[in-house]
This record gives C-alpha cells, sequence and structure tokens, in this order.
C-alpha cells in the first residue's frame, strides 16, 4: 500500500496564531522545545505569530518569540517560560488583554487560531481545550473529551476496549487504594506477571515511569509514578514486541483522517524502553527507523488500527498512535498523543515528512485544519 498526505484544499488562511506553550506539568520543558520549532516554521510561513508561555505557576505572559532560546542547550539544559514577561489573559472573540498595562505592543490585539503545544496535565488534557471553546477561539488539536481521555491512561483503555481495540493487560492503583489496601494493589499487580511497567496514569514523555522485574520493586516504582500523579497504571510489558507509531491527520471538511508511514523504536545497548533521555537527548540508546522495516500487510494493520483509535477517541487535528507488534503476531495499542512532541525530529513529524508532507507544511496543514473548524459542539 502507497502511502502519500493529501494536499491542502485552496482557502484563506488564517494571519495571526498564538503558540501557547511552558504550563505547570512536569512537562514544561519538553512543551518549550516543541514551540521553538512551532514559531519557527509559522514565521518562515509567513504568519504572525503571538507567542504565550505559562509559567510553572500557572500565569500566562507574553514571550520574545526567540525560536533558540527555546531549545535545549549543547549541555543538556532545559528551556522554560520567562516569568518576567508582560502578563496575559484571553479573552472571547480571541482578544488578548494586557495585565500589566504599557507592556504590551499595541498591534497585539486579537488572534485567528490558537496552536496549543502544551503537554501534560493542565494543557493537553482538555484543560485549555475548554477554555478555548468558552473563549469561541478555534484551536489546533483535539477537543476537551479526546484530549481527557488520550491523557487518562486508564480512561483512554477502557474507551479502546469498549471500541474492540486490543490494549495489553493492567491494573490501576488509586491514591485510596495504596494509602488503605496496599496488599490488594500489590495482588493485582502480582497477577499481571512480572516484567511490569508502572505510570504516572496522565503524564507522557516517559516521565516517572519504571520497569518493574519482581513485586519487592513495586513500592520503590509506585512512590515515584506518584510523585508526579496520583494515580497509578501498572500495565503488563510487552515481552520481545517491536515498538511501533504511526500519525494520523484529520481531514478536511467532512474528509477522512489519514494516516501516515509506519516508524520503529530500536532499542540499543542496554536501553530497557523508551525513557525521557532516549526520547529528548541524543546518542541515548535508541535508533528510529522511518519508516519501520515490516511486512506492507502489518503496516497496513497498524495504520488502519490508528485510524480507527483516532475515530475511538473522537480525536481532531492530529494525534500519535503508539503500538506493541508482540512475538505471536499480535498488534497491541500502547497509547494513543493528542499532542505529540512536535519538533522536526520528533516522530510525529518525521513520519509525515517520510510521507510526503514536510515540517512547515505539516505545521501549515493543521493551522488551516483549526481554522476550518468552528468552536462548539460539532
Amino acid at each position: 500500500m502507497t502511502t502519500s498526505a493529501s494536499p491542502a484544499p485552496a482557502s484563506p488562511r488564517p494571519e495571526r496564531v498564538a503558540v501557547v506553550f511552558g504550563g505547570r506539568s512536569t512537562e514544561h520543558a519538553i512543551s518549550c522545545v516543541t514551540a521553538g520549532s512551532v514559531i519557527a516554521a509559522l514565521t518562515t510561513a509567513g504568519y504572525a505569530v503571538v507567542p504565550i508561555g505559562i509559567t510553572r505557576d500557572g500565569r500566562w505572559v507574553l514571550e520574545s518569540g526567540d525560536a533558540d532560546a527555546l531549545r535545549i542547550s549543547p549541555a543538556g539544559e532545559l528551556p522554560e517560560v520567562d516569568e518576567g514577561g508582560a502578563g496575559l489573559v484571553l479573552a472571547p472573540g480571541g482578544d488578548l488583554v494586557a495585565l500589566d498595562p504599557g507592556t504590551v505592543p499595541g498591534e497585539l490585539s486579537s488572534v485567528d487560531v490558537v496552536f496549543p503545544v502544551l503537554h501534560g496535565p493542565w494543557g493537553e488534557d482538555g484543560t485549555i481545550q475548554g477554555l478555548l471553546e468558552l473563549a469561541d477561539v478555534r484551536y489546533v488539536g483535539s477537543g476537551v473529551l479526546a484530549s481527557a481521555v488520550g491523557m487518562d491512561k486508564h480512561a483512554m483503555k477502557l474507551q479502546l476496549l469498549a471500541q474492540g481495540l486490543p490494549v495489553l493487560p493492567y491494573t490501576v492503583i488509586s491514591a485510596r487504594t495504596w494509602e488503605s489496601d496496599r496488599a490488594r494493589a500489590r495482588e493485582a499487580v502480582a497477577s499481571l506477571g512480572f516484567p511490569v511497567f508502572v505510570k504516572p496514569a496522565r503524564g507522557g514523555s516517559s516521565i516517572g515511569i519504571s520497569r518493574v522485574d519482581a513485586l519487592e520493586e513495586l513500592d520503590a516504582a509506585v512512590e515515584l509514578a506518584r510523585q508526579h500523579d496520583p494515580k497509578v497504571l501498572v500495565e503488563a510489558a510487552a515481552v520481545d514486541a517491536r515498538e511501533l507509531e504511526c500519525g494520523v491527520l484529520g481531514g478536511f471538511g467532512h474528509d477522512a483522517p489519514e494516516a501516515s508511514v509506519v516508524a520503529e523504536i530500536v532499542l540499543e545497548g542496554d536501553q530497557e524502553f523508551y525513557d525521557f533521555a532516549a526520547k529528548y537527548l541524543p546518542e541515548e540508546g535508541i535508533r528510529l527507523e522511518v519508516p519501520a522495516d515490516l511486512p506492507s500487510d502489518v503496516a497496513d494493520r497498524v495504520r488502519a488500527l490508528a485510524l480507527q483509535a483516532f475515530d475511538a477517541l473522537d480525536c481532531e487535528g492530529l494525534a500519535r498512535v503508539d503500538f506493541f507488534w508482540l512475538p505471536d503476531g499480535r498488534l497491541v495499542i500502547n497509547e494513543i498523543n493528542t499532542m505529540p512532541g512536535f519538533t522536526p525530529s520528533s516522530m510525529f513529524p518525521r513520519m509525515w515528512a517520510a510521507t510526503g508532507l514536510d515540517y512547515p507544511e505539516l505545521v501549515d496543514r493543521l493551522v488551516r485544519l483549526a481554522a476550518q473548524r468552528g468552536t462548539g459542539l460539532r
């Protein structure tokens, strides 16, 4: 099956795009890195870009828009939002209002589309999407429900299972269970068999995730995950599986969504899983194969399941769907990411570049998709 991206229809495009990034989650720095790439692409494409940072304590500020300041430094230092920027609020209709009088340029008035590149809770999880819906502002990506379900790995699995889609066996440890009946939580985990992976239920970028090979390692792994989310998901490991990913883009108008070529994450050396360092720091024990070397029927099955998962969660705009291809030939969905990492070297843009849609075209398409979609019920 030949895969290629369809061109965007000829239509008026929006002029002013606000890129919102940073936020209160532990993925603040990764959001800043993503924003730097998106801002640079939008600027090159001729959009008027309004860079809005959200500080770690939730304050909205006008950022400089210096894409270079939003990169990971050669020494591995992570960027963050400048807390000294002028304070902003987003008013209904897309109007930006300064909280600090006299500090915002006069031409900063309203925006046509918001491109939220927030990762993790308080952003990717439906919260900013709800705010933008209330303000009647068009935005890139999925709506409130799909964003919330995509963020919560437990809710995501329930929704996928309800649609007959395959996932790995798992259990959930709530804060109440862990505090009041730890023995029952341990028993539920042991029933999965070892190894297992212990994860914050509502997190990303592999932050707070541990591989657990024996019951005596469980408590420390749960406590690490609970530093990021009181709700913890424990999942059976996909032993000797190949890790595959596929990107999905929404269609214009009533057109069906499209799936990209399939990519593979290959672990090398002593790398046990695709952790934070492997995702964002160079030469950290992984190799990315885009496209993956797969039998055509397997790649077709991955793309078909990715599209089904996109529809199962009622996603819009974009999503990256992650899979395990098990040694017995089964494909299972690991997770759906409704706002995946979005630097040119991230998997989602790389998959679409291999499909025929380069990074600037991809960013432009997402803005156009947002512009042609209304707010409210749809």
